[in-house]
């Protein structure tokens, strides 16, 4: 790996990271269960996955996300349970009821998504904050009468979620500025209407390395492969083993390690709705789980693709900030699909 700062420089401070790892493994869940054996990391020792900077926890750490102020949203604002204490009304786990005013409204919502995704992408270059990001998505979502789903959801302090090379997911937006050669995921969801949008992209900073570009490309033609296995009747699990196959086809075998690609399974795609987490999960890999997709199931498909044979993730300080164990870089790419009758539509794309 190319480090942007010279190696010995991280030396001491990726070892104090592994130290603070263990001790916070446990937040780890649901896949893995990390080794409790002594390590010492040598930057010389790991492959050489491009160049870029590497996303670490700012020292002295800071647990938790106390510290951060939340974003005004005007009271006007149709809010989610979760954000809004003067609700009492409870939604269900119910699927879409196709041809009803349901329908219209997550659809609705994922065109809104989509838009936002957009306008975060003309935000991207090369010196600008993932702070100044998240303001801007936050002011933007608020204009279009929604509200910025992520934003206190089980206390997450942020409106939007901006993960930086290492950071596979959750990245908390902060005052870095991004670099020349970052690769920044920005993940979007909208509640309108009742209803959340929910969708994410992996974009280039500037002039980003082959290897950097290769794995975005990559991130892509796995969640179009997933994709492209929906429709009713079909078991979700065929989504996993679609991704699976397209990843492993991009990696080339007998390959160093620099060259190979593998896929996060601690994080999974998800039902979504009136809720914004809900059945049915969505396996990423290879796996077994039962359930048949059916006309109104509504669901994201969000991979998480890392460089290397080892794509486990470990939780930051602030208990949101997921990077990979050994710094490689992750890319992610999601839409929201809705079963129909006679197939599936993709409603953020």
């Amino acid at each position: 790996m190319v480090l942007r700062v010279r190696p010995w420089k991280y030396h001491t401070r990726l070892n104090n990271i592994l130290n603070l790892r263990r001790l916070t493994s446990s937040r780890i869940q649901p896949y893995h269960n990390p080794s409790t054996r002594e390590e010492v990391l040598n930057p010389d020792d790991l492959p050489d996955f491009g160049e870029y900077s590497v996303i670490l926890p700012p020292e002295p750490f800071s647990f938790g996300v106390s510290h951060i102020k939340p974003r005004h949203v005007p009271d006007h604002i149709l809010k989610p349970l979760y954000a809004d204490i003067t609700r009492k009304k409870r939604t269900k786990h119910d699927r879409v009821v196709l041809g009803t005013e349901s329908e219209a409204h997550i659809r609705e919502a994922g065109k809104l998504a989509k838009r936002v995704r957009g306008y975060a992408k003309s935000l991207v270059q090369v010196g600008i904050t993932t702070n100044v990001i998240d303001s801007a998505i936050h002011e933007f979502i608020i204009a279009h009468g929604a509200y910025p789903s992520p934003l206190l959801y089980h206390g997450f302090p942020k409106s939007c979620c901006t993960s930086v090379n290492n950071v596979i997911a959750h990245g908390i937006p902060d005052d870095r500025p991004l670099e020349d050669g970052d690769i920044i995921n920005i993940d979007i969801t909208v509640y309108l209407n009742g209803y959340h949008g929910d969708t994410s992209e992996t974009f280039l900073v500037g002039d980003v390395d082959e290897m950097g570009e290769s794995l975005v490309v990559t991130t892509l033609l796995a969640l179009h492969a997933g994709i492209s296995t929906c429709a009713p009747g079909r078991p979700f699990k065929s989504i996993g083993q679609a991704i699976h196959d397209s990843v492993h086809r991009s990696s080339v075998n007998g390959s160093p390690e620099e060259h190979t690609y593998s896929i996060n399974t601690q994080l999974t795609g998800h039902g979504i709705g009136t809720d914004f987490h809900k059945p049915p999960w969505i396996i990423h890999d290879i796996n077994e789980e039962p359930g048949i997709m059916v006309p109104g199931d509504c669901f994201t498909i969000e991979p998480s693709i890392v460089q290397g044979s080892n794509p486990r993730g470990w939780i930051f300080p602030d208990g949101w900030t997921m990077s990979t164990e050994n710094c490689a870089r992750s890319a992610q790419a999601e839409h929201m699909v809705l079963i129909t009758e006679t197939g599936a539509d993709v409603l953020t794309s």
